[in-house]
């Protein structure tokens, strides 16, 4: 197996590992390491595959945030690269709700172009998973919402890849058409 192959499975078990009992909040409730992959494949698709770090720091990029790791172990297992980005995408979770998401509009133009391409792709992915399998208890004012806000952190992250940008915006419109959202 070629090195970039290995640390890519590498950190696919980590992540699986990592986000075990974690599911998503659809109706459907996905394995939560579903989400992971999309963004990696994401970042792979509109990257010629060629960053494997980047691709890495996208199958990783909620480890620190939702499961404890810690920067340290990322940057042992995968390198100071990849931690560094995961690190740029991971919320402070002392902070409320509300503010962590008013930092991420604010603090996104300012992010690294990797951390930019991960969010970007995050992002897509939550609107999908919001698209297929909407949150149950999401009336249609939560997920224009939610729309709206993941529009205003993408809007600070455009610049860097062409292609995430129109994957975001055509998702963006399937779900204004779809749930019949105003367009912010």
């Amino acid at each position: 197996m070629t090195e970039p192959a290995q640390k890519l499975t590498k950190a696919m078990l980590f992540a699986a590992k990592k986000h075990t009992d974690q599911r998503r909040k659809g109706e459907r409730a996905e394995p939560y390491v579903n989400h992971l992959v999309e963004v990696a494949d994401l970042l792979a698709s509109h990257t010629d595959g060629k960053n494997i770090n980047l691709i890495c720091a996208g199958i990783l990029h909620d480890t620190i945030e939702d499961t404890g790791t810690k920067y340290e172990e990322l940057k042992k297992e995968f390198g100071e690269n990849v931690a560094d980005i995961v690190k740029e995408c991971t919320d402070d979770k002392s902070l409320p709700k509300a503010e962590r998401k008013r930092l991420q509009i604010v603090n996104a133009p300012h992010k690294s172009d990797e951390a930019k391409m991960v969010k970007m792709a995050d992002k897509i992915s939550n609107l999908r998973s919001i698209l297929d399998s909407p949150p149950p208890d999401w009336d249609l004012a939560r997920k224009q919402q939610y729309f709206d806000w993941a529009k205003n952190v993408v809007d600070g992250c455009r610049g860097v890849n062409a292609g995430l940008e129109t994957e975001f915006d055509n998702t963006y419109k399937r779900g204004v058409k779809s749930f019949g959202m105003k367009v912010a």
